[in-house]
């Protein structure tokens, strides 16, 4: 663990990874798992935040089950540090997805939304082994998070 410039401990990163199949039971598993993720990594599923999250993983696994047609799965990923959570969804399917614009519409936006209320971001960014692409959404931790 390192330390903050104010000289208070800095938190290790932690993330959890899983996958689920592309099928529509998969978007209240992936909530599920993401809640037990989010306790363990002390933010409260019934908070603000908590609940930005858990709606993010949801529009964003829903958003893979009903577009990403040439992949069996998706891989979640959650992560946090001192400053960020960060969610991301891959799936193997390469056609790409645009934000803005986007026929699915209204769920990315609110996506975007919960996460510019966080002074978080969205990206699309190609997977790391060439196949497929991840959303990635960003939120910055309002202090006191653990």
């Amino acid at each position: 663990m390192g330390r903050h410039p104010g000289g208070q401990q800095a938190a290790q990163a932690r993330r959890h990874v899983w996958t689920v199949p592309l099928v529509p039971a998969s978007v209240r598993a992936a909530r599920e798992r993401a809640e037990r993720s989010l306790v363990l990594f002390g933010v409260t599923a019934g908070s603000s935040l908590g609940g930005a999250v858990l709606l993010v993983v949801s529009e964003l696994v829903a958003n893979a089950v009903r577009h990403a047609r040439n992949s069996p799965v998706a891989e979640i990923t959650l992560a946090i540090n001192d400053h960020l959570l960060v969610v991301g969804v891959g799936d193997l399917d390469p056609r790409p997805l645009a934000l803005a614009g986007h026929p699915s519409g209204q769920g990315l936006h609110t996506v975007a939304d919960l996460a510019r209320e966080y002074g978080g971001d969205v990206r699309v960014e190609p997977a790391a082994n060439g196949r497929g692409k991840s959303v990635v959404v960003r939120f910055v931790l309002p202090t006191g998070t653990p």
